[in-house]
């Protein structure tokens, strides 16, 4: 079994040899810094990618309902009143908008049954554009 010595040893800088060791390089510190700055990088972009996705996925789970919400409207209303239209849906859903065309069919194999058609696009939208989505459905109309 060896024995500490009573008295610490020294080394030419005069620190001694337990505490020359006892900090960090600067080569280090930087390496550490560099390997913190893109974890940092890598999370801030994932957090503003899942930021984005549930703005997007917000949307498309209540734009069919509110598209459905017109359509509905539409079918309360009596065929003389189906004109194309366009409206916000107001505080309930801020910067939600929709537009609505009709338009008669014309279609060859149909023939005469096509005058009974409409054709009904719904487009609901987002802050100008930024989103969209449509919806076409046909419907039976007794001239």
């Amino acid at each position: 079994m060896q024995r500490k010595p009573l008295i610490p040893m020294f080394n030419s800088n005069g620190l001694s040899r337990s505490n020359a060791r006892a900090g960090f390089t600067l080569l280090e510190i930087m390496v550490s810094l560099a390997i913190i700055s893109l974890v940092l990088v890598s999370i801030y972009r994932m957090h503003a990618q899942t930021i984005s996705m549930n703005y997007d996925t917000r949307f498309y789970a209540t734009a069919p309902f509110l598209a459905q919400l017109k359509l509905t409207e539409l079918e309360n209303e009596t065929i003389e009143n189906w004109v194309d239209d366009a409206g916000d849906f107001g505080d309930e859903y801020p910067g939600y908008r929709w537009v609505l065309k009709i338009q008669d069919v014309e279609s060859e194999p149909l023939g005469e049954l096509a005058i009974h058609l409409k054709k009904i696009d719904v487009a609901i939208v987002l802050n100008h554009d930024q989103l969209s989505y449509d919806v076409r459905t046909y419907r039976w109309v007794d001239n």
